[in-house]
């Protein structure tokens, strides 16, 4: 073959695109110009003990995050997902203490349980049904699943209203604390280890299994990825299962470090979850993201919290804050695709 031969058939060298950089790492560059901003602003938010309360208080919302992403990559919402937590909590917290306070009564507070394994694997299982009978709600009564969801979020909190009688249940042992309030070589809090193991984990699922391909597949084009022989229904069921899972997992870790369940836990949580997912560049028309934006994404909403307090700043006028950059980022997502397009 002639050296002219093979020049031609060499593949084009990838030039830089200005568009494609700041639409990849956009979120990355925004969580640096805030860290430095706060630090700048206030000295103490670098110390690690702050950061390190940052990470925490963003290890619940993340957990959360990470089911959400799943089903943002299918073009869906979940709006039920504080509901859900809460009612997870709840019922992990009278497995842990062996009934409820106000309605069972099966013991005393704190003496008699049924350990924290089976709690932590109560609140998982109520979390993943409550996820798969939306999903099968969605899919079988062509119901969509902002409907639905809003419908799940009344529910949910509900159904923890009746099961608690309105009242908290508190007071665990320290086994079941361990997981909300402890400290791997004092420094670094256990909800955020259980984070980032199954941010890690869904990360690979997502990126090098033939699941996570059939998941981007059903968000980028679910018709054509019916006609591929992918099994629509499942998938959209999965993703809708994932994100119960990890409310459930939340509950209980919500649980453990508050030491306390109640009914009104996970209020306003699904717009902190939204918000990590589409901020790190999880497209709400689906087919694109994934989960190392979305761990940035609720690393930002952290900063920003955490920042405005320290600035004293109200918590009103964070949610107003957060609300105007989601819609900014949508925006600017729809911006970067048309650009692309162009």
């Amino acid at each position: 073959m002639s050296e002219a031969t093979l020049t031609q058939t060499k593949a084009p060298a990838r030039q830089f695109s200005l568009i494609d950089f700041v639409g990849r790492f956009a979120p990355l560059i925004f969580l640096i110009a805030l860290v430095i901003v706060f630090g700048v602003q206030q000295p103490r938010f670098l110390s690690s003990l702050n950061l390190f309360n940052v990470m925490r208080q963003i290890s619940i919302t993340g957990l959360i995050s990470i089911g959400m992403t799943f089903v943002i990559l299918t073009s869906g919402i979940d709006l039920s997902v504080g509901s859900l937590l809460a009612l997870s909590g709840l019922i992990c917290a009278a497995v842990a203490k062996g009934g409820t306070e106000n309605t069972l009564s099966l013991s005393t507070a704190g003496e008699v349980g049924y350990g924290v394994t089976l709690a932590a694997l109560t609140a998982m299982a109520v979390g993943t049904a409550g996820g798969m009978v939306q999903g099968l709600a969605i899919t079988q009564l062509g119901v969509p699943p902002f409907v639905v969801t809003l419908g799940g979020l009344s529910i949910f909190r509900g159904m923890a209203l009746l099961f608690s009688n309105g009242g908290p249940i508190s007071g665990f042992t320290e086994d079941f604390r361990f997981w909300g309030q402890e400290k791997v070589m004092d420094q670094v809090p256990v909800p955020v280890i259980v984070f980032i193991v199954f941010a890690v984990l869904a990360h690979i699922v997502l990126r090098y299994t033939r699941y996570g391909r059939h998941v981007y597949a059903v968000g980028g084009n679910p018709e054509a990825a019916r006609l591929s022989g992918l099994n629509v229904n499942f998938i959209l069921v999965s993703v809708y299962t994932i994100v119960g899972f990890f409310s459930g997992m939340a509950g209980f870790v919500l649980a453990a470090r508050l030491n306390s369940a109640e009914a009104v836990a996970g209020q306003g949580y699904e717009l902190d979850v939204i918000a990590s997912v589409v901020i790190g560049g999880t497209s709400l028309f689906g087919g694109e993201g994934g989960i190392p934006g979305t761990v940035i994404g609720a690393m930002l909403i952290g900063v920003l919290k955490n920042g405005l307090v320290l600035m004293n700043v109200s918590s009103y006028t964070q949610q107003i804050i957060i609300g105007v950059i989601i819609v900014v980022a949508v925006a600017f997502d729809r911006f970067i695709k048309s650009k692309r397009r162009a």
